[in-house]
């Protein structure tokens, strides 16, 4: 009997952290384009800084730009992102934080865990563009994706960057 219980006990914490670690799915929804990502919270970490500063993501390193499974975007219909032309249909969603911009990439291959497997798909990159880095007044806590009319805009603390979007 006190077996089951400890059995019973051990697999409820386990539960209860393995549920602890994975990050909300969230979808930002825009009239032509849908992004869904794993939103991952700040928790007084330093996001972004050069390799070995202790920073979550190093510059210069591609990051899935979320948590979890890879972000995937999605357009409607063909469009131009970052002044280069998309068609429609799901990309994978990576970028390479810097100090003073950003490279935007989407991929072709789906279903990534993370950007652990990047090296072997980069092959499959439909586009990248580059974007200027984007200073926000105040903090956002949660990584935060949202969709405009004319921009896909990211920010995370006062980190961030805009994409221009067109159709």
């Amino acid at each position: 009997m006190k077996t089951t219980f400890l059995t019973l006990f051990l697999t409820l914490i386990a539960f209860t952290w393995a549920s602890a670690q994975k990050s909300p799915r969230v979808t930002a929804k825009g009239e032509n384009v849908t992004i869904a990502y794993g939103q991952p919270s700040k928790r007084g970490r330093v996001l972004f800084g050069n390799a070995g500063s202790g920073s979550l993501e190093p510059y210069g390193k591609v990051w899935r730009i979320g948590a979890d499974s890879a972000t995937a975007i999605t357009f409607k219909k063909d469009g131009m992102f970052g002044g280069k032309a998309v068609k429609a249909g799901t990309y994978t969603f990576f970028a390479i934080p810097a100090e003073k911009e950003w490279t935007i990439i989407l991929n072709s291959e789906g279903n990534q865990w993370g950007a652990y497997k990047y090296e072997e798909i980069k092959g499959k990159d439909v586009l990248k563009v580059t974007v200027p880095n984007k200073t926000y007044p105040s903090s956002q806590e949660k990584l935060t994706f949202t969709v405009k009319n004319n921009s896909l805009d990211f920010q995370w603390d006062k980190s961030g960057f805009s994409v221009p979007l067109k159709f």
